[in-house]
């Protein structure tokens, strides 16, 4: 049995959820934001005050490692860290594009097995930065900054239908212009989500160094790009 605190906080919404045993026990969000120094704090009491209310033993914490806010990643994983060494739990972390996978898979959107998934985080202008995975989300291609234009997916879109999904991908559809192009709209990184990727994370033993751990911000991805894209 297990029992995992679920912090995210790469994105406007500040989220905060604890899963035990697959099933969500607690949960809190705030959509008002960013309100993530105000908000985290606050929700993280509140979770841990429900477990030593339940008599649970915390086994680790899950936090959402970007890419994302540079502001909100740095928060959430300060708490996280401090919630570790605090508890002597262990630290898993989740990646922000698979998770906004979560819903759209468990809502079962999707109805073709061949379709390709590309969560995207918005970066200004048209600019995202995304990730294309399948249905079991295999990676197809890795986390890229990508500039939009109709040429960027017209690969994967000339084999099959591709879902777009996050908080950049409505910019983006007049761009692709495809017919095989997919919008969901309303999809966003929440802590309830992270409950399949944690239990996952958690049966294969995959931590994270509490003293060394640094999330993945989205600076990391501008500092690599070629001088004239930016």
């Amino acid at each position: 049995m297990s029992c995992i605190l679920n912090i995210e906080t790469s994105t406007d919404v500040c989220s905060v959820s604890v899963g035990r045993d697959g099933d969500c026990i607690f949960n809190q969000e705030d959509h008002s934001g960013p309100n993530h120094a105000v908000k985290l704090g606050v929700f993280v009491d509140e979770a841990l005050a429900y477990i030593d209310e339940q008599g649970i033993q915390l086994d680790a914490v899950a936090v959402s490692c970007g890419p994302g806010s540079y502001t909100g990643l740095r928060i959430g994983v300060s708490m996280a860290k401090g919630v570790c060494f605090g508890r002597s739990a262990r630290l898993i972390a989740i990646p922000t594009l698979q998770l906004l996978c979560v819903p759209v898979l468990l809502k079962e959107q999707i109805e073709e097995e061949e379709a390709l998934l590309v969560p995207m985080l918005d970066a200004r202008r048209m600019e995202v930065y995304a990730q294309v995975t399948d249905r079991a989300l295999k990676e197809i291609r890795p986390i890229q900054a990508d500039i939009v234009d109709a040429d960027t997916y017209k690969a994967y879109l000339d084999c099959g239908p591709v879902y777009f999904f996050g908080n950049g991908a409505a910019k983006c559809m007049d761009a692709i212009a495809h017919p095989n192009a997919r919008l969901i709209e309303h999809v966003e990184p929440l802590a309830k989500y992270m409950l399949p990727l944690a239990e996952k994370a958690m049966a294969e033993q995959r931590f994270e160094d509490v003293a060394y751990f640094v999330p993945f911000y989205l600076k990391d991805f501008v500092a690599k790009m070629p001088k004239k894209l930016l």
